[in-house]
């Protein structure tokens, strides 16, 4: 043993070097500030061993590395630029080194080899991947870029529009594909690894393989033409740029570096990539894209915590055919679980295998599904008229009409025809969990799970907890959750529960603007430049404004001095002009279908005359701010009260409760992160100019607190915040 540390181990074992990676402190291996640290001691003596045959680098671990440690970048991101910038040229420096070593150099990538992970994979000459292996520069998914040399070798690897790809877009790449883009050199059985490493050194020694030549590939320019070049950039940026927005910088950071550096060797080149890598750090998008993407690890130690206590679920029923039963039909099928499927007409039996049909299809035709595996799923799904299928049932989904009392009737009746130690659960958006508890006879065995249409995209499932829930029924359902591959967080029971709730709150500061005269145009166009994927005119025709004004009456009844909307809401309006939006073609909007059969919205003189008639003082145009401060305030207020009211355990819950059930722009953090950046002073005093507009708009006693003592919801905003305005 050459060296043995606690992230790596050196061998030589018949003069080839062997570099193991295996973390004693993590299930994976990732590359911290202790695995650096230990990787330069090895490279020391990787140097001094100048006659070795050759290094092959392993992992112990059933992944090889899966990248740096993101619970150091946001560290890093609030360190001077220098010292950010110096860890860049330390890990270069390594990595650099490990390439120019007198001897070949080959990964065997035996797992997941991701950013950091896959960058000194490139940095080796030979790749080698086992057949369930998958590889990826993800960075851009937190906002920042390959830092370790990934845009540099990459592009001289593969050429400069697969790089862009794969860059661009974070794709992890399975180990076939790679090999198609000659990212890795081979694949073979993860058991036949070390015998291509061996193959691949003898054919080294004997001169059959040329280390030379592949080093020079990645140190050289890359070999196009100025004409090339230029057509390549332009090219990429077009489509890139049109894809990422003007939220996003890293995407087209990453193309106007690689531009950069095109002309240059390795050396020369380098120094671009880590001054980009910097400039990009330092933005609020990527700390709060790594915020989010650590948020997200919460919420599965959360999971993990509940399904410690979990039931079993090896087959599950759903109760409705809809769009939302076949949803939920298709998403646990497709996942392993199989469903039944139960409606009282043939009829919605049919139109719900039609709607699984339809997911499949699409599947299959982007080449995500075979056709052997669309027959697997529809197998899983077994439609039925009667309760006769459900003996071994051990989770129910009801999603049956949004009716108290027909809910009521449907869970009595399942109840009397599962186990008693079958979990029932509800699908609301709206009503009391607690209220449908009432009808059953074994309430522990109850809790909702509220799914968010559509099934198959939206990643969150709302946990709702009833008083009388057990810890059993909680965890079993979160475990489904989980295994259906959807993030599910645990909330507690009232009005709209957390996302609606807080939903609602935005859409009655829409309301209020409505009311004062507001143009739904105008207010989309803003807030959709401020980030979100839809305005709010526009998002209410897509949820549908029959659902809408019955959200909003139940959101009304129980926060009253907040989100009652007086003599009638432009919801309302709508409403009673038949204008459900989407689902009838017409709305603020009006709809036509496109030439790929998705609707199309359209102005609609009509649909202003309704807004109109709710604009005793007419219409008139307002400043980009206010109306981003209308519609924000009440947002953020809302959930800081859910927080408050123990609806939701922590702020990053109820933050990732919004970016993954309403689609809060991911880039802003989250609202509780968002009133973090402006800080809560500056928010509060934004708040108080629509003290007027009522209790939607003031602020709680706790936050006025924190405003005081300059503290935050997150402990890293806790210093005096900078940012944007709400």
């Amino acid at each position: 043993m050459l060296f043995s540390g606690n992230t790596q181990n050196l061998n030589l074992r018949d003069n080839a070097l062997e570099l193991s990676f295996d973390s004693q402190s993590s299930k994976v291996n990732v590359l911290n500030k202790e695995a650096l640290a230990e990787l330069g001691d090895v490279v020391d003596l990787l140097e001094q061993n100048k006659d070795a045959a050759g290094l092959v680098i392993s992992s112990a671990k059933s992944s090889f590395i899966v990248g740096a440690d993101i619970t150091e970048f946001l560290g890093y991101f609030s360190a001077p630029e220098k010292e950010l910038g110096d860890m860049l040229n330390r890990v270069n420096d390594l990595f650099n080194r490990i390439e120019d070593l007198p001897y070949p150099t080959i990964s065997l990538i035996n797992g997941d080899a991701q950013g950091g992970g896959f960058e000194i994979c490139l940095a080796t000459d030979f790749r080698l991947a086992a057949s369930n292996a998958k590889v990826g520069l993800p960075e851009v998914k937190l906002g920042i870029m390959p830092g370790w040399g990934g845009s540099v070798r990459l592009p001289r690897l593969i050429g400069i529009d697969s790089a862009v790809e794969w860059m661009c877009t974070g794709a992890t790449k399975r180990a076939p594909a790679a090999l198609k883009e000659k990212a890795v050199d081979a694949v073979v059985d993860a058991d036949q690894l070390a015998a291509g490493a061996a193959s691949i050194l003898k054919q080294c020694s004997e001169g059959k393989l040329s280390v030379e030549k592949r080093r020079a590939i990645k140190k050289s320019p890359l070999m196009l033409s100025p004409l090339e070049l230029a057509m390549a950039y332009e090219s990429a940026k077009g489509v890139v740029g049109a894809k990422a927005g003007p939220h996003y910088p890293s995407p087209l950071t990453i193309i106007e570096t690689i531009k950069s550096h095109a002309g240059k060797d390795r050396d020369e080149a380098l120094p671009f990539e880590s001054e980009s890598f910097v400039k990009l750090a330092k933005t609020d998008v990527a700390e709060s894209l790594v915020g989010i993407f650590l948020k997200d690890q919460q919420l599965n130690r959360i999971a993990k915590k509940h399904i410690s206590a979990a039931g079993k679920v090896q087959q599950a029923a759903v109760l409705g055919a809809g769009i939302m039963g076949g949803g939920v039909a298709y998403q646990s099928a497709s996942n392993g679980v199989p469903i039944v499927m139960k409606d009282i007409r043939q009829e919605a039996l049919d139109d719900g295998l039609e709607e699984v049909g339809k997911l499949l299809k699409k599947q299959l035709t982007r080449g995500r599904l075979k056709p052997e595996g669309m027959a697997d799923v529809l197998n899983a799904i077994q439609p039925a008229l009667s309760y006769g299928e459900f003996n071994d049932v051990n989770l129910v989904v009801e999603a049956v009409v949004e009716n108290p009392k027909i809910k009521q009737s449907v869970l009595a009746e399942v109840e009397q025809n599962v186990s008693e130690d079958t979990i029932i659960t509800t699908n609301t958006s709206t009503i009391s969990v607690n209220l449908l508890s009432t009808a059953l006879k074994r309430p522990e065995n109850f809790c909702g799970m509220h799914f968010f249409n559509p099934v198959h995209r939206m990643p969150l499932v709302e946990v709702i907890r009833a008083d009388s829930s057990s810890e059993k029924a909680i965890a079993t359902t979160v475990a489904y959750a989980k295994a259906m591959r959807k993030t599910p967080i645990v909330v507690n029971d009232c009005p709209g529960f957390l996302v609606n709730r807080i939903l609602f709150a935005y859409f009655s500061g829409f309301d209020k603007l409505i009311a004062d005269g507001g143009n739904p145009q105008q207010i989309d166009k803003v807030m959709e430049k401020f980030g979100w994927p839809m305005g709010p005119a526009y998002l209410l025709d897509v949820v549908g404004l029959d659902t809408g004004k019955h959200a909003a009456a139940v959101m009304a009844e129980g926060f009253p001095d907040r989100m009652s909307s007086g003599d009638g809401s432009v919801i309302d309006a709508m409403y009673n002009a038949e204008r459900f939006g989407q689902k009838n073609g017409i709305g603020f909007y009006k709809y036509e279908l496109d030439k790929r059969g998705r609707p199309k919205k359209l102005a609609d003189p009509d649909g202003d005359a309704v807004v109109k008639s709710v604009q005793p003082n007419g219409q008139k145009e307002f400043d980009a701010s206010e109306i981003i401060q209308r519609l924000m305030i009440p947002m953020c207020i809302e959930t800081a009260r859910c927080v408050e009211d123990n609806i939701v355990s922590s702020p990053a819950e109820a933050d990732m409760g919004l970016v993954y059930g309403v689609g809060f722009p991911p880039f802003k953090g989250g609202a509780l992160h968002h009133v973090d950046k402006i800080g809560l002073a500056k928010f509060c005093d934004s708040a108080d100019q629509f003290e007027a507009l009522g209790p939607l708009y003031h602020p709680t006693d706790n936050m006025r607190e924190m405003a005081k003592s300059n503290t935050g919801f997150y402990a890293t905003h806790a210093a005096a915040a900078k940012g944007d305005k709400s």
